[in-house]
């Protein structure tokens, strides 16, 4: 399999396995994060001894979010001092751009199951919620961070994640910014399946995608297309609608209080401004 920065692809049977690769940065996605997805999962997509694709973390965790420092330096726009037009058009670009990579995930017409332990939060939480199935291990922690860093989550959790366990529980979660463990997962459906540790995680996870692959793939695959395109127009608009939503809410007061604070290691004092 090819070659990448952030992630570590194998090839196991009929199965394809996307490592997380920078455990010492639990898997922080920084810009070779969303770079190289698309390129990961278009390459799986069109290897056609490949009929299922295990998504997984090295390291303490599945993703501890966004490379926050990283991303901003890699979009200057963000901090441009006159918000104009021309910057706001920029901005809404590269939140498509990052959109783009986690809907490679989606787009892969083979299954991808996610298998998640320790972290899950923020920009982990949109590729797991863009994966066909999630389990978990029963250390896994999943989080909506964004409101609590001061933005908006603008790269797909909030139009799939409703889609997966509800309105209700979306809002929760979005509003609270609060962490829920793997039991709780499992009660609202987040996840389908949880393990005591991270190895039976692994064991069960390739044992599923190991029976996805001994079924007739193109009726796997159509499987996939049709449920896709069921919800397709809803999430392909949200993600629009939220880009242009999130480039003008960008940059506020809050969100410079929430690099201090971080840096500071102390809790961001929000003003709404």
């Amino acid at each position: 399999m090819g070659e990448y920065t952030f992630y570590r692809v194998e090839k196991q049977d009929h199965v394809g396995w996307v490592f997380l690769n920078r455990p010492e940065k639990n898997n922080a996605m920084g810009p070779a994060a969303w770079k190289e997805a698309p390129g990961v999962f278009d390459a799986l997509d069109q290897d056609p001894e490949i009929r299922a694709v295990v998504l997984a973390g090295e390291g303490p965790c599945f993703c501890a979010g966004i490379d926050l420092g990283a991303m901003i330096a890699a979009i200057p726009e963000f901090t441009e001092e006159r918000q104009w037009g021309a910057v706001k058009r920029k901005i809404a670009a590269k939140i498509a751009e990052l959109q783009e990579a986690i809907n490679a995930v989606e787009r892969c017409k083979k299954p991808v199951l996610a298998a998640i332990h320790g972290h899950c939060i923020g920009a982990g939480l949109d590729l797991a919620a863009a994966c066909d199935i999630r389990i978990c291990s029963a250390d896994a922690r999943f989080c909506l961070k964004e409101a609590g860093v001061g933005f908006v989550a603008d790269v797909g959790v909030l139009q799939r994640l409703p889609l997966i366990v509800g309105q209700g529980i979306t809002r929760e979660l979005a509003f609270t910014a609060r962490a829920v463990d793997a039991k709780r997962a499992f009660e609202i459906l987040l996840v389908s399946r949880t393990y005591p540790a991270r190895n039976e995680l692994m064991d069960g996870a390739g044992e599923m995608a190991r029976q996805i692959a001994q079924n007739a793939p193109l009726a796997v695959q159509a499987s996939k297309e049709v449920l896709n395109f069921g919800v397709a127009r809803q999430v392909h608009d949200g993600l629009a609608y939220v880009a242009a939503v999130s480039a003008g809410l960008i940059p506020t007061e809050d969100l410079m209080e929430a690099l201090a604070a971080f840096s500071e290691r102390r809790k961001p004092k929000f003003k709404g401004r």
